[in-house]
Formats: structure tokens, sequence, C-alpha cells
């Protein structure tokens, strides 16, 4: 027996997708600056799963909790379980905005973990201080980036809390490798390069 579900495209319309009950759906989240049409690239090494590249919008930490969960109940439901692949910034938000969804395993690309440390090394680059930001509220740096009191603000009020078995990778090449050696093996029987806590 099949069901029906939805999924964002890149266009941002719903598109229909068929799915047995009985397969699993691995979710791809972009960075800055990519594509959900990135998730081409894993489609091969998850052979018997659906993957879906997730289309959103959110622009802030804030955003995504507001946007992710509604995308992802979309995707996944009627889906045995769901695998997370995510990419940099994509990887803060999710952690952000899906830490209650049921995720069984998940593989971070070159993720931002800790974004208070980021944001606080950007200050210090571009010789900003706190009482600087807190006054402008947002600054424009050199290294192309804008400095938010906001999003210092949010990150620190609402710390990240990620349980979900996680792998952590440098780049999409490394991943990809490592899924090719893998196949079939579950996140706990990996020996991933990092694991979250030690990241």
């Amino acid at each position: 027996a099949s069901c029906s579900s939805v999924c964002y495209n890149r266009r941002n319309k719903l598109e229909v997708v068929e799915k047995s009950k009985m397969r699993n759906a691995v979710i791809y989240i972009h960075g800055k600056g990519g594509s959900p049409d990135e998730a081409e690239h894993y489609k091969a090494l998850f052979p018997q799963n659906d993957v879906f590249g997730l289309d959103y919008h959110a622009q802030t930490p804030w955003e995504a909790k507001r946007e992710f969960p509604t995308l992802f109940h979309r995707v996944c439901e009627g889906y045995r379980s769901v695998v997370l692949i995510a990419n940099s910034i994509g990887a803060f938000f999710a952690m952000n905005a899906l830490y209650e969804e049921n995720i069984e395993q998940a593989f971070f690309i070159s993720p931002v973990v800790n974004m208070e440390k980021l944001i606080c090394n950007m200050m210090l680059w571009s010789n900003v201080t706190e009482n600087d930001l807190r006054e402008k509220k947002e600054i424009e740096t050199d290294l192309g980036e804008t400095l938010s009191w906001a999003y210092l603000c949010y990150v620190r009020e609402n710390p990240l809390v990620w349980t979900v078995p996680t792998a952590i990778f440098v780049d999409s090449e490394s991943l990809q490798l490592y899924l090719k050696k893998n196949k079939g093996k579950t996140c706990e029987d990996m020996k991933p390069v990092f694991i979250v806590e030690e990241y």
C-alpha cells in the first residue's frame, strides 16, 4: 500500500510524491548560497530510499525554527525513518529547528556548531565590541557578513540541544566517499571523523 505526501520543489510549488510506508527518507539541507538540487548527489548512495532537498527560505535561526518543521513533516509523513544530511549553516538551522523530530541519524558537512563563538570571532576580527553591536543593531563587516545583535542574543538564549547520532565531515566529497564504504550500516556501526560533542 502507498500513501501520498508533498515536498517543496525548487520553484516552491508542491509536488505529490507517491511512496511506500516501508521506505526511508533522506533529507538534504543545503548551506548558504546552496540549492536543494544538491540532494541529487546522494540519490545513488541511498538507492533504497527517497532523497529530498529541503527548499527553504530562512535566513536566521528563528525563521528556520518556524519554517523547517512544516517542511520536514510534509516531506517525511508516512516514511518509516528519516536520515538527515546538512551542510554548514544548514546544519545549524537543523539543530536549532528539528531537534524534537524523529530523525534516525544525521551526517553534517562542515557544520556551524558553536554559532556564538563564530559571531564573537567575527566581531574580534572586525574590531567590533558588544557595546558597538548593541547600539547599532547591525554592522557590515569587511568579511562580507553582517553582524547582528538580534542574532547574537538569539543563539545565547537558545542553546542547541541535539541528541541525534551524528557523524561530521569536512566536505561533501569526504561524506560521499564515507557513505560508499559504509552502505547498509547505521550511524552507530560507523566510525565518524568527529561526533557533535567533540567537534
